[in-house]
């Protein structure tokens, strides 16, 4: 039969493992304990009868007798041992029969073999700890102590010592289980819900847990990338549907360019007029699709490897000098008011062209006589540029769709274009960190707001 399940989740075998290490530990601990209180009552033992000799050996001859028996009668345990002995080892007083052969009588405490004839005349032979030394009259006096009880006390001491290894083993793979079959809950939950998002329900996530455990911080980062898959997947659904819409007007356009020409162009500045048509309009297809690549290639932040110092006093300059003849041409008047001097972390070339899109779109979208500024100011430690034009602007409920890939306002559409300079202006935006506000009303008022280098150096030391 193989193991449960959970006895084989790794959450389980490190419970495992650390009631292996807890148990280990508690039997050396037990073992040092057990070893230190036997020393401790031995040691005890010990010195109880040392003192008993000396205070012996000290009384009178005439008393020493009566102070065994007394001694021996204060004992009912019967662990003491006492014997005064005759040179010629003829026994006195005490309730030895003789002084222990193996005790060297030299006043040390020793472990020596000991009988010993009980009441009913039997005759009993015990290893105690013992004590013997020669009397000044040349007598001998042996006291012993049985330690046994001693020993008793350790191993009981032990015992209950290793008793209590058991339940807390026991506690340690209990929890190690509960960890673990709560564990396999979850993953089992999670793999539901994974394959159902694998079978297409993109709405579906992971269950949301309070506190701060793990994996509820887990599950949060990964409800977190799941948002923005479903978002990605989403807005790559409707690339492909605004391409095949968009793209499906300039090819029909070609496609019956190319058949009329076809059947009724005669001459050859005819078909070459058809053909300039054509290729109008396939370049128009091609400058979209070049759009689109240009936006995935930001959006996939391929060029921040390019960033660096860039003055954005001199980029906003260089731009007004570029659209300074186009606006001309419109009888459009541009203005430029750089007040501060901003310097930034970013990529000069996709800051240029956000620039360029959003002061492209304000010639474009300006009527005649109309005006347009560029100004870079600081306000509330940022850096602004902002791009402000007298056309119709853009309203409360657009300003969200006006991001959107394709998006066209219904006023104009017959605008040229691709619905995709804001949404470009905000990739690039959303690339560099920094901030894009669009304000709705008359005029359009576009601004794009970096964080001012000296107030996030100044954070950083506050930090």
């Amino acid at each position: 039969m193989g193991l449960p399940e959970f006895a084989r989740t790794t959450t389980f075998r490190s419970a495992a493992v650390a009631a292996g290490a807890f148990a280990i530990f508690v039997l050396v601990l037990f073992g040092f304990i057990y070893w230190n209180t036997d020393r401790y009552l031995i040691a005890r033992s010990d010195h109880v009868i040392a003192s008993q000799l000396r205070e012996m050996s000290a009384m009178p001859p005439e008393r020493q007798a009566d102070i065994i028996a007394y001694h021996l009668s204060e004992d009912p345990r019967g662990v003491q041992f006492a014997g005064l002995f005759r040179p010629d080892g003829t026994r006195m007083a005490g309730n030895l029969d003789g002084p222990p052969p193996d005790l060297s009588l030299d006043g040390s405490v020793q472990s020596a073999r000991v009988k010993r004839t009980s009441a009913n005349g039997s005759v009993e032979t015990r290893v105690v700890r013992a004590i013997g030394q020669y009397l000044p009259g040349g007598d001998v006096l042996v006291l012993g102590r049985d330690v046994d009880e001693a020993v008793e006390i350790s191993r009981f001491v032990g015992q209950a010592l290793a008793l209590g290894l058991i339940p807390a083993l026991v506690l340690c793979l209990a929890v190690g289980a509960l960890l673990s079959m709560r564990a396999e809950r979850r993953i089992a939950d999670v793999n539901q819900r994974v394959q159902r998002i694998v079978g297409g329900d993109l709405r579906e996530r992971l269950p949301k847990l309070t506190g701060d455990e793990p994996f509820a911080k887990l599950a949060g980062i990964v409800n977190g990338m799941l948002d923005e898959i479903e978002n990605l997947v989403h807005a790559i659904a409707g690339i492909g549907t605004d391409i095949a819409h968009d793209l499906r007007t300039p090819l029909t356009r070609v496609r019956l360019m190319l058949e009329r020409g076809r059947t009724n162009a005669q001459t050859l500045e005819q078909f070459r007029l058809v053909a300039d048509k054509a290729v109008a309009g396939i370049d128009q297809s091609l400058a979209m699709t070049t759009a689109l690549l240009r936006l995935v290639e930001i959006e996939n932040s391929r060029r921040s490897a390019a960033f660096g110092k860039v003055a954005l006093a001199d980029l906003v300059h260089e731009v007004g000098e570029l659209y300074e003849p186009i606006a001309e041409g419109k009888n459009i008047a541009l203005h430029l008011d750089l007040t501060h001097a901003a310097v930034v972390d970013g990529d000069r070339d996709l800051l240029m062209e956000a620039v360029v899109n959003l002061v492209d779109n304000a010639i474009k979208f300006t009527p005649t006589g109309g005006r347009v500024e560029i100004s870079l100011f600081r306000g509330n430690a940022e850096s602004i540029v902002r791009v402000k034009d007298t056309g119709a602007g853009i309203n409360e409920f657009e300003r969200d769709a006006v991001l959107k890939r394709f998006y066209r306002s219904e006023r104009l559409r017959s605008a040229p274009g691709f619905g995709l300079g804001l949404n470009l202006v905000a990739a690039i935006v959303k690339l560099h960190g920094f901030r894009l506000t669009i304000h709705p009303g008359a005029g359009c008022v576009v601004e794009i707001a970096s964080p001012d280098p000296i107030a996030d150096s100044k954070a950083g030391d506050r930090g």
